[in-house]
């Protein structure tokens, strides 16, 4: 498997924001299923990346399928919010060094892009 792809399930799995800074590139740019624009730059993406973690990965989180390429992935999960099965992908690209360049999510049903997102910006506006 490539590194790039290792670092992330090792990120998801421990919870561990201090490797998803160290996986994301400078420049990386975040694209969202809620917010319309794309979101570029490291501090942006963790800010993001690092909330969704928090309340998506609640126990229930697993990836359902995962599809390869040679510089991006596509990881397809599963994770319950509020009693409801979310479905989703991840869609992820990465540079020479190992590095998230891009990173792009989709979410169903819309009843779960509602919570995911109500659910992100209690996360996003709690003091940190």
């Amino acid at each position: 498997m490539v590194a790039a792809l290792v670092a992330w399930h090792r990120v998801v799995r421990e919870r561990d924001a201090d490797a998803l800074l160290a996986l994301l590139d400078e420049d990386v740019v975040f694209v969202s299923p809620v917010v319309h624009a794309p979101q570029s730059g490291r501090p942006k993406t963790l800010m993001y990346l690092g909330a969704a973690l928090r309340l998506l990965n609640n126990g229930s989180f697993r990836y359902v399928g995962e599809w390869v390429g040679a510089e991006s992935a596509v990881l397809e999960f599963e994770t319950t919010l509020d009693g409801m099965l979310v479905n989703g992908v991840d869609m992820i690209w990465w540079n020479e060094a190992g590095r998230i360049t891009r990173f792009k999510v989709m979410v169903r049903p819309l009843r779960g892009m509602e919570a995911l997102r109500a659910g992100m910006a209690a996360l996003l506006a709690a003091p940190v």
